[in-house]
């Protein structure tokens, strides 16, 4: 007998939740679908295609009055939703057919650098009282969970003031050693810029950016990086020399030599990510990539010549560097991933061939 349709969002949180999905996804003229373990699947079998009226019924049954008027003005509208089973990262667009909504199950619980199986020495970058950490890598691979893992690693370890400025807040971070202030842009502040602009004003000594994505922003946390506080951000790029010409390349060209300095001096460490399907099918593993800064690292971004970090990276291993095609040829030789994903997830393709062939 073919499953009714659910009349409210929470319904299908569940469902996806149950599934362990990482995404709800309920789109016009398709069926309710998940994302599990990185592949889109039908949140049930035979689900039937979501008509216009049926996801405005949706979006009519769970916003608040505000946004809704976001939603009228913007045509999107980007916010967390909580209920009884959880909190979310929710979108809501319009587009041709009608309106389309996302969820992005956030996990409850905090993990720990530990739970997580992160190298321990990620751990070194929350020790420094000062400086940039950049935690990159594209949509959907773990950047929020690692850097919530980093701050609560700072939160357990250090007496300080942390305010993470975020859009929107997704994990809830309780106050242990440090005080913890948690704002959300659009709700307790307008843009990321100005968010960054107040804190400054707020005695803090740990600022985390939940995305440095235009050139006031990347400013402001280059600057507050500089006069003694420690900044965690991230960027969507996918290796330590790519984040580095994407944070230079934002500036006017007659500023850059001048940001070089600044971040070759500031710059504490880069941890890129992606998420991989483990070859047994039961979930993802991560790949990561890390730049500790060092005088060589930083020589290379005052001259800007960010192509040499790759060879840097894999010379620097006793200083716990790891180049990314490295940490994936380890989980390919540990069985953790098949030879086609981690070809596919190279940055040196024929070299990965070359290994998988072996």
């Amino acid at each position: 007998m073919p499953m009714e349709i659910p009349k409210h969002v929470d319904e299908y949180l569940n469902l996806g939740k149950a599934a362990g999905a990482s995404d709800v996804h309920l789109s016009v003229s398709s069926p309710p679908t998940c994302r599990r373990y990185g592949q889109l699947l039908p949140l049930w079998q035979d689900a039937p295609l979501l008509t216009a009226e049926d996801t405005e019924a949706l979006v009519a049954g769970f916003l608040d009055e505000r946004q809704s008027e976001q939603l009228g003005k913007r045509g999107d509208v980007d916010f967390a939703y909580s209920n009884a089973m959880g909190r979310y990262r929710t979108s809501v667009v319009r587009q041709r057919l009608g309106l389309d909504l996302a969820f992005r199950i956030i996990n409850s619980d905090i993990l720990t650098l530990d739970q997580l199986g992160m190298p321990p020495q990620l751990k070194l970058l929350t020790q420094y009282q000062n400086g940039l950490v950049l935690v990159t890598g594209p949509i959907g691979s773990g950047k929020t969970t690692t850097l919530a893992a980093l701050v609560q690693e700072i939160n357990a370890h250090r007496n300080d003031h942390i305010i993470t400025l975020e859009e929107p807040i997704e994990y809830l971070i309780p106050s242990a050693e440090c005080q913890v202030t948690q704002r959300e842009v659009h709700t307790h502040t307008k843009s990321f810029a100005a968010a960054l602009r107040g804190a400054l004003r707020e005695d803090p000594d740990v600022i985390m950016v939940g995305e440095m994505r235009d050139l006031e922003t990347i400013q402001l946390a280059i600057s507050a990086s500089e006069t003694g506080h420690l900044v965690l951000g991230t960027l969507h790029t996918s290796n330590s020399s790519r984040t580095l010409d994407r944070l230079l390349d934002v500036f006017p060209p007659d500023q850059r030599d001048q940001i070089r300095v600044m971040v070759s001096e500031s710059l504490r460490g880069i941890i890129s990510q992606q998420l991989i399907p483990r070859a047994d099918g039961n979930g993802r593993v991560v790949a990561m990539e890390i730049l500790m800064n060092s005088p060589a690292v930083a020589n290379v971004i005052r001259e800007s010549k960010t192509f040499m970090l790759p060879g840097i990276i894999q010379t620097g291993k006793k200083a716990g560097m790891i180049l990314m095609d490295d940490s994936v040829a380890d989980l390919y030789r540990n069985g953790l991933i098949t030879a086609l994903e981690a070809v596919y997830r190279a940055e040196n393709k024929p070299q990965m061939r070359a290994l998988c062939a072996a």
